[in-house]
């Protein structure tokens, strides 16, 4: 039995996103071409880089040059894009602190989205959620190796925090990579490395081969916001999927992939990616100039990975090795 996934990475609907909602709660974030698209998924899973509230205070941190805060509509606007799950664990969701945290934990479990990589304490941070589709149960972990500082404690809201860079994979999500009596599959969402980065830094590369080793089915990752080539059974950086940044020359990280994912319990079946354009708090599908641009980008990461990719009519299609 295989499973069908969407997935999409950094999703930022803090600053001038916030700012489009608070004017238009109805504002559509995607063009409904992609919604339909994502909805064909069995499961659509995000990483939601900001939290949902409208309460909390900036936290004082000198070295957090960005603070994202969406309105309780987002949750709202997340649902009604299919999105069945968020990962939380990531170095905004505590910018306006624990009462803001807890808020969107709140709003987005009131609109039917289930979350994971932050809670109330570090047990509640660390727990995986059980999702189900085309038969299967499918665990979904989440982990972050920065900032230390919103690290949940006991007693302490805050996010699934692992050092990969020091200290490698934790025994915690070691422990939680690998399918069981609970989960057919296993999916492992980290937020690791710095940001900016076409290819994937060396302890992104050791942790990925560690997750894998402990029995991960698909290792999903994020932070670079920029799409980088996959390996094996990891994708390394899902690339951007909702913002209002900056455009970075070179890099391009207003172009990315709306992923699409058949996975069994043997890994990947079929990677590919619908190409996508990140306007301003809004996302549309590429034109054909902007999906052959993504492209060679694309080819140049996949080689640094020992991977390849195809176009296929409006999609790229990637072979992982």
């Amino acid at each position: 039995m295989a499973v069908r996934l969407a997935l999409a990475g950094d999703t930022m609907l803090g600053r001038g996103v916030a700012e489009r909602l608070a004017d238009d709660p109805g504002h559509a974030l995607l063009t409904a071409e992609l919604e339909a698209i994502a909805r064909e998924a069995d499961l659509f899973i995000v990483n939601l880089e900001c939290c949902i509230s409208d309460r909390g205070e900036r936290v004082r941190d000198p070295e957090q040059g960005f603070f994202f805060r969406a309105p309780p509509v987002a949750a709202e606007r997340l649902a009604e894009m299919g999105v069945g799950c968020v990962t939380l664990a990531n170095n905004h969701v505590l910018d306006f602190g624990p009462d803001a945290l807890l808020d969107t934990l709140s709003h987005l479990r009131a609109a039917g989205v289930a979350a994971v990589g932050a809670g109330p304490d570090v047990a509640a941070a660390r727990a995986p959620v059980v999702l189900h589709g085309a038969g299967l149960r499918i665990r979904v972990v989440a982990a972050t190796d920065h900032p230390s500082a919103y690290a949940a404690a006991p007693g302490r809201p805050g996010i699934a925090f692992a050092d990969l860079l020091r200290d490698g994979i934790p025994a915690w999500l070691s422990e939680r990579s690998a399918p069981g009596p609970d989960a057919d599959l296993v999916i492992v969402s980290p937020h690791w490395g710095p940001n900016m980065r076409a290819q994937p830094v060396a302890h992104v590369r050791r942790a990925a081969a560690a997750l894998e080793e402990a029995g991960a089915t698909l290792v999903a990752g994020h932070s670079a916001h920029v799409p980088q080539g996959p390996s094996g059974r990891t994708l390394f950086d899902l690339g951007d999927f909702i913002d209002d940044y900056a455009v970075h020359a070179q890099l391009r990280n207003d172009l990315g992939l709306l992923w699409l994912i058949t996975l069994d319990a043997g890994g990947p079946l079929r990677v590919e990616g619908v190409p996508v354009k990140l306007d301003f708090a809004h996302t549309r599908p590429a034109s054909d100039v902007e999906a052959t641009l993504l492209l060679a980008l694309l080819e140049e990461r996949c080689a640094a990975v020992g991977s390849s990719v195809r176009r296929e009519g409006g999609r790229l299609v990637f072979e992982t090795g």
